[in-house]
């Protein structure tokens, strides 16, 4: 019974943050796995494989994957890694463990809620895998489970009957984890900060999970009221998102006055501020890993947080740039368009404010730092190609093609998965005492980094050719004869990138055990989780180095002027 309070129920801030990231370890490894078989479809979509037929026995017939199969692959990878990867890691994972100790608390504000904002997540984990296992399979709504097709249930194919309501009921207990848990991180950071802690000499982390925590509180809530909605159209005769005159199979469906474009209103309100849910935590952590690596305070501080609060904010003002193409008034993408167009500002200073960082610093090259250096890269390259997409004109023709699976990949997925990497090489030292393999990490690093460019530019130029997304066979379509090396040449660089991830993995899990001891402070990191004491008193901000007359090139936080 003392072992389940202390490793399995337990309120403990550090033994939260590692559960939930054990949570994003098994995500992320079958969310790779999915896109792995879907990128061997893609080249070979005639091909037979026996296990096909005995995972899915009415989805791959004969070892042969249908289109229906593919799309329910494509909904549970992107649902896996949208929410269970990309918003619990960054977020639930390393913002549990170092938050409190990075601010001089003693624990989350409710301990008690912690443990069940996790267990929540782990439910909603198990709820979204059984609908695989149900009759019907998985769903084949995508992540963004589009209406008509979502709310009318069994008729609209397979997987549209129990497992989407595994899929609606999975976000919705997601939703509530993320509402428990924004509440706890909100109060900590205002309730629960040390003596002289003041907010502006909180590291940078803690400034994007604190403002994560926000988005998270205005977002998720009306994600869960839109999924509760779309769960009555299913099941209870209620009409929000169904339209009348609706004709399937051959049948009229008995729905009237609702509208599949107020879904879509509703699940961008969400959606846009979920990317900066999974990219504002790792901002901070680049931030300060950046600094730390260069020797030198980070550069314009205050301009950074006013930054991150500009971008969550207007995150919430650009959800119908994702809408172009549902009929929307012209004046109404206008200014959606050019909102979309204001996030690039605050996106710039961060940008700038990281170069002059490491501009005349006395750079560190660890593993921590390079991913660090690939997330600004990585940020950079798909902000970029994010401005084609945010002009009305364009987006008609990109909308539904390679160029948008190319584009969010790298600024949401690759950029915050850098980030990730870069916090487990950092504080590794901290959460397990022990000191992972720098070449091995190295390694790790230049070959991801090469990986991951190589299998998302040639989607920018297979969306320039017109390639659609969600397609599963390509074979038919002539005009894209000559896109077959670009998608041959996209699936291996992904067999070749998801088999670099063995050399963190194995980096990761043999110095849990057996890597050398590490220092208490490895790094020379001025930031209090490095210290010794539990409820120390702050004299400074974060990243202070090079002071004239110091004991050595950093003063910790606690140390008195």
């Amino acid at each position: 019974m003392t072992w389940l309070r202390t490793h399995v129920f337990s309120t403990d801030h550090k033994v939260i943050g590692k559960q939930y990231i054990s949570l994003a370890f098994f995500s992320v490894a079958l969310g790779i796995m999915l896109s792995l078989i879907m990128r061997f479809h893609l080249i070979r979509p005639d091909a037979k494989i026996g296990w096909f037929a005995l995972l899915w026995p009415t989805g791959a017939t004969g070892g042969i994957m249908t289109p229906e199969l593919y799309l329910s692959l494509m909904t549970i990878h992107g649902t896996l890694m949208v929410f269970f990867v990309l918003t619990t890691a960054p977020q639930g994972g390393f913002g549990n463990y170092f938050l409190p100790l990075q601010i001089g608390a003693p624990d989350m504000a409710f301990p008690v809620l912690n443990m069940l904002s996790f267990w929540t997540t782990f439910l909603a984990l198990l709820t979204l895998l059984a609908a695989f296992f149900v009759e019907g399979g998985a769903p084949l709504g995508g992540w963004t489970a589009y209406p008509p097709l979502s709310a009318l249930g069994q008729i609209a194919g397979p997987g549209q009957g129990l497992g989407m309501d595994c899929w609606i009921v999975s976000i919705a207990l997601f939703s509530i984890a993320s509402l428990m848990g924004a509440i706890n991180f909100i109060t900590t950071v205002l309730d629960m900060r040390t003596q002289g802690m003041d907010l502006m000499r909180m590291p940078l982390t803690c400034w994007g999970w604190f403002i994560t925590a926000i988005i998270s509180l205005l977002a998720f809530g009306v994600l869960l009221a839109a999924g509760l909605l779309l769960l009555m159209d299913r099941n209870l005769g209620t009409s929000f998102f169904l339209p009348a005159g609706l004709v399937v199979s051959d049948q009229l469906q008995n729905h009237s006055g609702g509208s599949p474009i107020l879904w879509q209103h509703l699940f961008w309100f969400f959606g846009h501020p979920e990317v900066y849910i999974a990219i504002l935590p790792g901002m901070g952590i680049v931030s300060t890993v950046l600094s730390v690596f260069s020797r030198k305070p980070i550069f314009g501080y205050k301009a950074m947080v006013f930054a991150m609060f500009a971008i969550a904010l207007l995150g919430f003002l650009v959800w119908g740039h994702h809408m172009f193409i549902s009929g929307m008034s012209p004046y109404s993408a206008m200014t959606f368009s050019v909102l979309t167009l204001a996030v690039g500002v605050p996106s710039a200073i961060k940008t700038f404010n990281w170069l002059g960082t490491i501009w005349g610093g006395d750079l560190h090259f660890t593993p921590a730092m390079l991913f660090a250096l690939g997330f600004v890269s990585v940020f950079v390259s798909g902000g970029l190609t994010g401005l084609f997409l945010g002009q009305p004109a364009i987006d008609l023709y990109f909308h539904d093609t390679y160029f948008v699976v190319g584009h969010f990949h790298m600024i949401m997925g690759v950029a915050a998965i850098f980030a990730m990497f870069s916090a487990m090489y950092y504080w590794f030292p901290k959460m397990h005492g022990r000191m992972m393999n720098a070449p091995l990490g190295h390694v790790h690093f230049y070959l991801t980094f090469l990986g991951v460019y190589a299998i998302f530019i040639p989607m920018h130029f297979l969306g320039i050719m017109g390639a659609p997304r969600r397609y599963s066979d390509f074979k038919e379509l002539e005009f894209l004869a000559d896109a077959g090396v670009l998608q041959k040449f996209t699936t291996h660089s992904a067999y070749f990138t998801a088999a670099v991830q063995l050399i963190f993995f194995g980096n990761y899990f043999y110095a849990k055990r057996r890597g050398p001891a590490a220092e208490v402070n490895p790094w020379r990191a001025t930031t209090l989780e490095w210290q010794p004491s539990s409820r120390p008193e702050v004299h400074r901000g974060p990243d202070v180095y090079s002071l004239p007359g110091a004991r050595e090139d950093f003063v910790m936080q606690q140390d008195k002027k």
